[in-house]
């Protein structure tokens, strides 16, 4: 799944296949402008920031079980988001400070570090990462990733597949290769 947020006409949180199918709002009430999305890969959470209501809240990703992690001043001006073990990690763009927010405890928050210029956070660790099935876009014998001549995007499950083509090409009837 693909899950993003927007605050065009109405701001939301939404969740999709990797080939764009099956779009799906998850969050689309008390929700205003939803700037950094990270994921719970493993209790399968969103979070979110919402920096005009200054809060930062979860949902599952079916948009249940929905609460905020914290409000108000503390997390005024929050951009970039990541998740690990209890904590998120988060940049206020106002003084260019990490932030560590407890995700049980919104009382335990702390600053880590100042960096310059500094508009997002990402957490890399192994333990972040989930195990590889085999899937659909891998790729075949003749280097191609699931058989597609360009682009192999996964589908609603990691069995199924749609290829797409770069700019400047259409798909042939084969629904594989680009011309």
């Amino acid at each position: 799944k693909l899950f993003f947020t927007d605050y065009g006409n109405a701001a939301k949180v939404e969740r999709c296949d990797m080939d764009g199918m099956n779009r799906t709002w998850i969050v689309d009430s008390k929700i205003e402008q939803p700037t950094a999305l990270a994921l719970d890969l493993v209790n399968k959470y969103v979070y979110w920031v919402d920096i005009y209501l200054d809060t930062v809240e979860v949902v599952d990703y079916q948009g249940r079980k929905r609460h905020t992690i914290i409000k108000g001043r503390q997390v005024r001006h929050l951009c970039g988001l990541a998740v690990f073990e209890n904590y998120l990690y988060t940049v206020n763009s106002d003084n260019l400070s990490i932030l560590q927010v407890n995700r049980y405890n919104s009382t335990d928050v702390q600053p880590l570090a100042r960096l310059a210029n500094a508009k997002e956070i990402c957490v890399y660790q192994k333990r972040t990462q989930t195990a590889v099935r085999s899937h659909a876009c891998e790729v075949d014998p003749y280097g191609m990733p699931g058989g597609c001549s360009h682009i192999c995007l996964l589908s609603s499950n990691y069995k199924a597949r749609t290829c797409r083509c770069r700019t400047g090409f259409i798909l042939g009837s084969d629904g594989r290769s680009c011309k």
